[in-house]
């Protein structure tokens, strides 16, 4: 079975956006775990290289933590 791959480069975003908020992994983690997301530091780093998909869950909670806006996100992607 072939895995789903990414197909745009969101992860650039969101490691840009984390390091702008001046954030570790870990910290971003944790506060995704308190938010009720289930999701590891691996899982994270995984979205941040685009090893994986993020989820809309994910994504909305990440704008909170990161108080930005969803076009950043996607900034410079086609």
């Amino acid at each position: 079975m072939q895995k789903i791959r990414p197909d745009l480069d969101i992860g650039h975003n969101i490691q840009a956006l984390r390091r702008r908020a001046g954030m570790t992994q870990d910290q971003v983690v944790a506060k995704l775990q308190l938010m009720g997301l289930s999701i590891s530091k691996s899982t994270y780093a995984k979205l941040e290289t685009n090893r994986m998909n993020i989820k809309v869950s994910e994504l909305v909670a990440l704008k909170e933590i990161f108080q930005a806006e969803y076009q950043d996100f996607f900034v410079g992607l086609g």
